[in-house]
């Protein structure tokens, strides 16, 4: 048996501190300290690949560029998200290349810019869900909404946001060269869910203006990398029903019914958790034997090693 194959899914947490501004300086910090922790799992002999999130950098970028449109004619959506991952991505493989070298492990780290396949009638395209961008009051939200026509909307409590589509990734386009690297290199992949991308019927690829959920999209990686565990990191430490209530509970461990159970219930916010728990469930369904762990940042490698986090298994 060989090295146990992990990806990583880095929640937003993971690039950007609460708090601090939102510029590449104040990213590259926060990305900094991440990277000790991924370079702790890369340590204890786990085989990884990396996915993250892109809301408020692909949010940042597009609003700049409509911002600078006066001047210079606004990038397509599709584009935003393909700069966000590779800047992203370009923190990232830094900051985590060069805490392997100081640990003494010299292994490549490499970005790749990566299409994932959609649905062009994928129901997401009419119901808007993703948020994206910085946070706004409510009345500064309705004032963008009637001035530039965005779907607005709350955001589990933490304040309004704007909403674009979140299509189902259907295929990674690039998954023959992330497969080819695996066993050299550890590759950061799918950013921010994939650049959304439909098929023409010649053939070619056509980007489009959506965010793929990146839980989503690394459970797709996870599953055609053939990974043993899907990590998802957030910024709690386990899972919780009845999340902020009196009778809050942590979650040590659910099953696939115990957590579509909950599901059902409404437990789970969908711009936050319910994703993860969904990329969660299917990973542990895809085949026997399967686990995703759902936690934070700081508990990785206790969660890999069982100590922390939510284990969702068959």
């Amino acid at each position: 048996m060989g090295a146990k194959k992990v990806v990583i899914a880095l929640g937003g947490n993971a690039l950007q501190e609460a708090g601090t501004p939102a510029t590449a300086e104040a990213q590259l910090e926060v990305v900094k300290k991440t990277a000790k922790y991924i370079a702790d799992i890369s340590e204890k002999g786990y085989e990884i690949a990396i996915a993250h999130g892109n809301g408020p950098q692909v949010g940042r970028i597009v609003l700049a560029s409509e911002t600078a449109s006066h001047v210079t004619p606004a990038m397509p959506f599709d584009v935003c998200g393909a700069m966000s991952q590779g800047y992203i991505g370009y923190h990232i493989q830094q900051a985590l290349r060069h805490e392997l070298i100081k640990r003494g492990k010299d292994i490549p780290v490499v970005t790749l810019v990566t299409q994932v396949v959609v649905d062009k009638n994928d129901p997401a395209f009419q119901n808007p869900t993703k948020p994206i961008g910085p946070f706004y009051t409510e009345e500064e939200a309705k004032k963008i909404a009637a001035e530039k026509g965005y779907v607005m909307k709350e955001d589990a409590g933490r304040g309004w946001r704007r909403v674009v589509a979140s299509p189902m990734p259907l295929k990674i386009v690039e998954i023959d060269s992330v497969k080819r690297l695996w066993d050299s290199t550890i590759v950061i992949t799918v950013g921010g869910g994939g650049i959304p991308v439909i098929e023409k019927e010649d053939g070619s690829l056509e980007g489009v203006a959506a965010v793929i959920d990146k839980d989503l999209a690394a459970e797709r990686l996870a599953e055609e990398v053939d990974a043993d565990i899907l990590m998802i990191l957030t910024e709690v430490d386990k899972v919780s029903i009845n999340f902020r209530k009196p009778d809050q509970k942590d979650l040590d461990s659910m099953t696939v019914a115990e957590a579509e159970k909950y599901i059902e219930e409404g437990h789970f916010a969908p711009g936050s958790m319910l994703p993860k728990v969904l990329a969660s469930v299917k990973f542990a369904k895809s085949k026997p034997g399967k686990k995703a762990i759902i936690t934070s940042l700081y508990k990785a490698v206790d969660a890999l090693e069982g100590r922390e986090g939510t284990v969702i298994t068959m």
